[in-house]
Order: C-alpha cells, then structure tokens, then sequence
C-alpha cells in the first residue's frame, strides 16, 4: 500500500521478522540438524567428533530391522491412537449434531461446552495422579467399587495387566481431547452458510438427512485439520503414557516419542539413534499426511479442473487443426 509517497508493506516484513528469526533459531535449525545426526555416529554424554557412517542409512536400518523396541514403540502409537481417536471423533460428532441442531435449541450450551472441554486444560501431570490414584492397587476408588458391586472377589491390579494399561491411557487420551475436536467441529458448523439449512428445512429433511448432507461434506476441511492434527498429536504421544505409567508395563504403553526420548536421554545416549528415529517418525507422518489429503480431497473440484484441461486440450487441437 502506498500514500503521499510512502511505502507501507516494509512495516508487514518488520512485524514478521521476529516470528520468522524464532522459527530459524528454534524449529528449522534443531529439524535439519537432527536430519544430519541421524546419518552419524553421535553418541555418548561428552562431545566427540561426529562423522558420517561409511553407510549413512545403519541408523535407520538398525531401527527398521533390528530394533524390537522401536517396532513395539511404533505398534503401541499406532494403536493408542487409533483406539483413542475412533470413539473422540463420534462423540465429538454427536456432540456437534447436538449443538447445533436449531430445532433442539438447547439451553446453556456455553457452560456444557466449558464442562466437555475442561479436561483439554488440565495438566498431564495432574491427569496421571488422578488416574494413578482411581486405578490403585489394592486399595482405590475403581477397586472398591467393584467389590462393592460385587463383580470382583478381589482386587484387580489394572496397571499390571497390558491390555488395560493401555485401555486406561487411550481412554485418557480421548477423555482430554474429544472437547477440544468438538470445539472446533462446533466452530466449522457455525461458518457454513445458514441458507443451506433453511434450504433444507424448507424442503422437509429432518435431522439427520440435514447432518449427512450438509453438515458433514461442509465440514470437509474442518475434518482434514482435526485428522491431520490428532494424527500428528497421537504419533508424538508422549507425556500421559510417561507420567502415567514410565511405559510400562513390559513395554505395553511405550510410544514411539518416549523410545527417541529414551535413547537420547538414558544410558548410552545415542543421539544419531534418536535422531533416526525421529526422522522415521517425521516420513510416517508425512506419508499418511498426505494420504488424508488425498481421501479427503474435493473430488468435485478435482473433476471440473480435469474437465477444464481437457476443454483447453480441445481447444489447442481445434486451433492447430485450423492452421493446417
């Protein structure tokens, strides 16, 4: 923008300049160089002289091939996440539909939505004493209750046992987030076009038939935020699983966050593992980043700009056809 002789777009560059200089210092920087490490032989608590390997993928094939821990890591992410995230999204769908349904026009919705989403604020910490605490053996809230309805003879040591452990820290999970994917569900909702709504009242659909026709293909980018983003959260899980259980037990609610952590923090800290590891977690990432792009893709968009390039195609061919 320019007035009286003065350019103005100077002071845009000037108010972005210390969130780019941040961003070089503190995120570009550490991701090249743990890009670099992974290739090298860094290792051990004091600096050493760090070379490439004569084979600079060992690392990453020791990790892939050799490395049971780091496979069970990989498997234990993956299923924490999946668990935690199937039941977030419904509920948070439900919930969605709930809210936003003008023929219900529910009361207090603000305070319901400060209820749902207040256990996104609380610490991790926090959260594993509490469920620390519910969960005790052999005396706890969840223990005594189930004596006392008489489903149990005895008490039941839940955080010994893997496959609730690694119930517990899913339910956790989704307990803490499924308010947050609700909250921005709620928001996508609220920027569709109202007209589509009274379109299809006007024309008799009921609830429902208006939630899976209009609401849902609307929320498509919404939806591709709250995937990619819970994606990314669920494959760098770290503190619950941490705080909560130290991974245990035998490894059941170790995650792939907590193995780079491991390797680089504790014992021989081998860095260059680490940071292979970290590199294989950024690809899964990224490849299934880019899967979602492409299921969730605008596939009407997609067809009229394929349709287009084949009208200029003609058109080319009509042209040329015309000059010979």
């Amino acid at each position: 923008m320019r007035r009286k002789g003065v350019n103005y777009s100077k002071y845009g560059y000037i108010f972005t300049f210390p969130f780019v200089l941040a961003f070089l210092i503190f995120s570009l920087y550490p991701i090249l160089y743990t890009a670099v490490i992974g290739f090298t032989d860094m290792k051990g608590l004091i600096p050493k002289p760090i070379h490439i390997l004569d084979n600079p993928f060992q690392n990453f094939k020791d990790l892939i091939f050799e490395n049971a821990s780091f496979k069970k890591s990989l498997l234990n992410t993956g299923l924490l996440w999946i668990v935690n995230f199937v039941p977030q999204i419904t509920l948070a769908l439900l919930l969605t539909a709930w809210f936003t349904n003008k023929r219900l026009n529910i009361r207090g919705q603000g305070a319901f939505k400060v209820l749902l989403y207040m256990p996104n604020i609380i610490t991790a910490s926090t959260i594993a004493i509490l469920f620390s605490t519910m969960f005790a053996y052999p005396m706890g809230p969840i223990n005594s209750l189930i004596q006392m309805l008489g489903l149990s003879d005895g008490p039941i040591f839940f955080l010994q046992d893997k496959t609730t452990a690694r119930g517990i820290v899913a339910f956790i999970q989704f307990w803490m987030w499924y308010g947050n994917t609700m909250i921005i569900l709620v928001a996508g909702v609220m920027g569709i076009n109202p007209a589509l709504f009274e379109s299809a009242a006007i024309d008799g659909a009921n609830g429902w038939q208006t939630f899976f026709r209009i609401t849902l293909p609307s929320l498509r980018t919404i939806l591709l935020f709250t995937l990619i983003t819970s994606m990314i959260g669920g494959l760098t899980m770290f503190d619950i699983p941490q705080l909560f259980l130290l991974g245990g037990p035998d490894d059941a609610t170790l995650t792939t966050s907590m193995f780079i952590y491991g390797q680089a923090f504790k014992g021989s800290y081998l860095y260059n593992r680490a940071a292979a590891a970290s590199m294989i977690l950024f690809l899964i990432a990224a490849a299934l980043s880019a899967v979602l792009f492409y299921v969730m893709r605008d596939r009407d968009a997609a067809k009229v700009k394929k349709a287009e390039k084949l009208y200029k195609k003609s058109l080319k061919a009509t042209a040329v056809e015309r000059e010979v």
